[in-house]
């Protein structure tokens, strides 16, 4: 990818779904290691989260703008969770759907970034079956 390709909001676009995508695998990845001691879907997804990144870090940074956010206040949806496999759904589909934005935009820019978050995806969907089944 050129350097500066990008625009200022789609630098933006990207950096919060980066942080989304980050987020949502780093909650279900700590209930798998705290509460489940389970090291190998830990380690999983772990090695998933190390894989979301882009190399134009300080772009992101110059054009986050968390504070004017427009939809940065909380929906009564996101509020409520009913149990830990509420919980842990909610931070899939949050993960699943960052990746799918992260692979669209990058579809733009560069073909080995949109790969890496179709590959993320692909793999969240996988982990999000295993986990989800083996809850109840």
């Amino acid at each position: 990818m050129t350097k500066n390709s990008l625009s200022p909001e789609l630098f933006r676009v990207i950096d919060a779904n980066l942080n989304r995508l980050k987020e949502g695998i780093r909650v279900v990845e700590d209930i798998m290691r705290y509460r489940d001691n389970n090291k190998e879907l830990s380690k999983k997804l772990k090695e998933l989260r190390h894989r979301a990144k882009i190399n134009e870090t300080v772009e992101l940074l110059t054009h986050r703008d968390s504070i004017n956010d427009v939809l940065r206040t909380s929906t009564k949806s996101e509020l409520n969770r009913t149990d830990i496999t509420s919980i842990i759904t909610a931070n899939f589909k949050r993960a699943e759907e960052s990746s799918r934005v992260l692979e669209e935009l990058f579809k733009l820019h560069s073909a080995e970034y949109s790969e890496n978050f179709k590959y993320i995806r692909y793999e969240l969907y996988n982990l999000e079956k295993e986990i989800i089944l083996n809850q109840k």
